[in-house]
């Protein structure tokens, strides 16, 4: 999605105090808002998903320091998912896991520590597992007034230390892929876009959720901005309607899961 123009914020969701859901699985898993989120591992390594904090309206602003990023992944080109990845990477210099086109973007940008894949690949890097998945949406990297060819968008299944598997599905419309996710990788937290327009709606994302067969939907890509109308409950509303056992963990940015 591109980054609109006039900016408004409505979250929706969140758990009053002690409800939120635990897992107990040894990391926390914080929503930055949109689809950026902050992985911190059992070994206390940081992940960011998406690198757009600075200019992302939706998170907040302790959120947006980090005191250290080992790994850095980036679903596709446009800007509203990887507008802050070459001043965090000269930064802090992650490994940064993406498609080849974005490496060699980031690479004529003086970016070093890129680490490309395709769809289908594994690698590993901070003792976490990276596979690549398909996705159905753009890429095109706006750059000086021009479109860059960002390769194709892609989501990522996440196998941390302790075999807990997490799905973030980057921008994408619903597929048939997503079944073959489910089976094949089985994860256990999915992070699923709901906002609408630019990618799934809710009844799209329940639909979603359910062939990925996660225990736990994080809802993302929504609220942001007026046009993404897309909400938690409303996702809540179709997954029943589905008869769908997953819990939908709906946080508010800065809010984590763990």
């Amino acid at each position: 999605m591109r980054i609109c123009a006039r900016l408004a914020i409505f979250i929706a969701g969140g758990y009053p105090a002690g409800l939120m859901p635990q897992l107990n699985r040894g990391f926390t898993l914080t929503w930055l808002g949109h689809s950026s989120f902050r992985l911190k591992t059992r070994a206390a390594k940081t992940v960011l998903i998406d690198p757009w904090v600075e200019g992302n309206p939706a998170c907040p602003r302790e959120a947006k320091a980090f005191d250290a990023i080992d790994v850095m992944t980036i679903s596709h080109g446009h800007g509203d998912h990887m507008s802050d990845a070459v001043t965090l990477a000269k930064k802090f210099k992650p490994a940064i896991v993406c498609n080849y086109e974005i490496h060699l973007f980031l690479a004529r940008k003086g970016v070093n520590g890129t680490s490309p894949m395709n769809k289908g690949g594994t690698q590993e890097a901070a003792g976490v597992r990276f596979t690549m998945v398909h996705a159905t949406h753009s890429s095109g990297i706006e750059d000086g007034g021009q479109v860059v060819y960002g390769g194709e968008p892609c989501g990522y299944v996440l196998t941390l230390e302790d075999g807990t598997r997490i799905y973030h599905a980057g921008d994408t419309g619903p597929m048939a892929d997503m079944t073959v996710i489910g089976e094949l990788y089985k994860p256990d937290v999915a992070l699923l876009p709901i906002g609408d327009l630019y990618t799934m709606g809710p009844r799209e994302a329940a639909w979603a959720a359910k062939a990925v067969q996660a225990r736990y939907v994080v809802p993302m890509h929504h609220s942001t901005f007026p046009a993404l109308t897309g909400t938690p409950e409303m996702l809540r509303e179709e997954l029943k309607k589905l008869g769908a056992s997953c819990e939908v963990v709906a946080l508010r940015p800065g809010e984590s899961l763990s």
